[in-house]
């Protein structure tokens, strides 16, 4: 095999569902190579490209990248150990992305979890250069399938065509959908990507694609075997290369999930809406509310029961990352952190306390003025705890969209678990209701009981996002 270049996989098995797709697949990105993949429709050339990425779970073998400083990286292994990979240029058979960004925000997320901070100017000089330029402020869901797939190369090739380190790129079917001009422009940048050293791998059936590649890997039953290519196309003039940075790809995932769900106020409207039947309902079956006769406890059930069937609901951030294959995009550029980095950006974050608040000002009719005034003055308490309650929930529902269909069957019951911290809550408000806040620093105080309740969905979430990827 020889040392490590850019990246290697060695001795890989990998299957999908019960059937083994690659048997000890070994192989290694050199700098300066352009490797085609190639085989029939089935043969396996995606699970290469998605395994090399981290994607894919391994029954054997590992992938390994040359990190900072030449350091060795395990991107993913059959032991279960992951780790995001060096800064890499990506694009995926589906391409990757959610309608919901605009074509410059899809830009500059894919330079950014590179480690690549560069202004307007540049962006729009790569846009131009590939055509896309007139569509920088569209949403990606209003674009033709031919200007998405040559956004979704794009934002594959920038991240090395702006760095100086030799960088992998992993391309699938990259020209699939593209006339011959943006065929042409593809061949130009991937031979100038090699003549700076840069390292790409791309599965193709595309005959023009295969001549340019220097090395070609013919997959068949698993296995690979290997041409020398022809190493064909004129170069193109690359963009000058920026300073790179180190990479926050954590942080890029959470404000990309922020950023979608600002902007789409009607998903919050709609996540919103079975609070709001429940409270009517609530107000529709008790009214004002004896609490000499029912208890305090009900009625802080009550109060809030919206803001948890909220906090439990199927985030939109689902739909999200199963468009176009673009949470395997963002799990494979922020490798294991993915989960909890969504878990917290996409947990509708701004609707608890409102709807904590709301419901009190419904159901608390009968609740004397003064004993009222203090519970308003303390009500932030458990609705911030509730956020706690939301992010649990999301991480749950993250988890249960990554497991097969089989496993995945019983695996909402997990939220069952939510209910224990939601009866914390209960307590802790109800006790607010009957006494007034307290600082005793009992069990029965509702500063400890929520902070219970907080450690308790933190345990919930800490567990769904460390379950190992196997």
């Amino acid at each position: 095999m020889g040392l490590l270049s850019i990246a290697e996989a060695r001795e890989d098995v990998v299957h999908r569902g019960s059937s083994r797709v690659l048997s000890s697949t070994s192989f290694s990105l050199e700098e300066g190579q352009l490797v085609a993949i190639v085989g029939e429709n089935g043969s396996g050339k995606t699970t290469l490209i998605e395994t090399l990425a981290g994607i894919i779970p391994l029954r054997k073998g590992g992938v390994y990248w040359r990190g900072k400083e030449g350091k060795i990286v395990t991107v993913r292994d059959s032991e279960g150990r992951r780790n995001a990979p060096p800064p890499m240029g990506l694009t995926l058979q589906k391409d990757g992305i959610c309608g919901d960004e605009t074509v410059r925000e899809r830009m500059s997320a894919s330079l950014e979890v590179a480690g690549l901070k560069v202004g307007n100017e540049v962006i729009n000089n790569l846009l131009e250069t590939w055509g896309i330029y007139h569509r920088s402020e569209d949403r990606v869901l209003q674009l033709s399938g031919g200007l998405r797939r040559r956004l979704s190369l794009l934002c594959g090739i920038a991240p090395a065509a702006l760095r100086d380190e030799p960088t992998a790129v992993l391309l699938d079917e990259p020209s699939e959908g593209l006339d011959k001009s943006a065929k042409d422009t593809l061949v130009g940048w991937l031979r100038a990507l090699s003549s700076r050293n840069h390292g790409v791998v791309f599965a193709t059936h595309d005959s023009d694609l295969i001549k340019c590649a220097d090395r070609v890997l013919y997959i068949n039953d698993g296995h690979l075997s290997e041409e020398k290519g022809e190493s064909s196309g004129n170069l193109c003039v690359l963009p000058e290369t920026c300073t790179s940075e180190e990479p926050s790809p954590i942080f890029s995932a959470v404000r990309w999930a922020l950023r979608t769900e600002y902007r789409n106020p009607i998903d919050t409207i709609g996540k919103a809406t079975p609070a709001v039947v429940c409270l009517l309902l609530a107000y529709a079956l008790v009214g004002e509310l004896d609490i000499d006769s029912h208890g305090s406890e009900l009625l802080a059930a009550l109060v809030l029961a919206p803001a948890f069937i909220t906090a439990i609901s199927s985030p939109a951030i689902l739909h999200r990352l199963s468009e176009s294959d673009s949470g395997r995009w963002w799990d494979a550029v922020v490798g294991p952190m993915a989960r909890p980095a969504f878990s917290i950006g996409g947990a509708s974050i701004l609707l608890p306390i409102p709807i904590v608040y709301l419901s009190w000002f419904v159901l608390a009719g009968s609740v004397d003025p003064n004993t009222s005034s203090e519970v308003l003055w303390w009500l932030w308490l458990p609705a911030l705890s509730m956020l706690d309650l939301a992010v649990a929930a999301t991480s749950l529902h993250l988890l249960v969209s990554d497991l097969s269909r089989s496993s995945a069957v019983p695996a909402p019951l997990l939220l069952i678990v939510l209910v224990w911290p939601f009866l914390e809550l209960t307590d802790a408000l109800a006790a607010i209701i009957d006494g007034g806040m307290e600082f005793s620093l009992t069990l029965q105080d509702p500063i400890i009981t929520c902070l219970i309740a907080s450690l308790i969905s933190a345990l919930v979430w800490l567990g769904a996002v460390l379950i190992p990827d196997y």
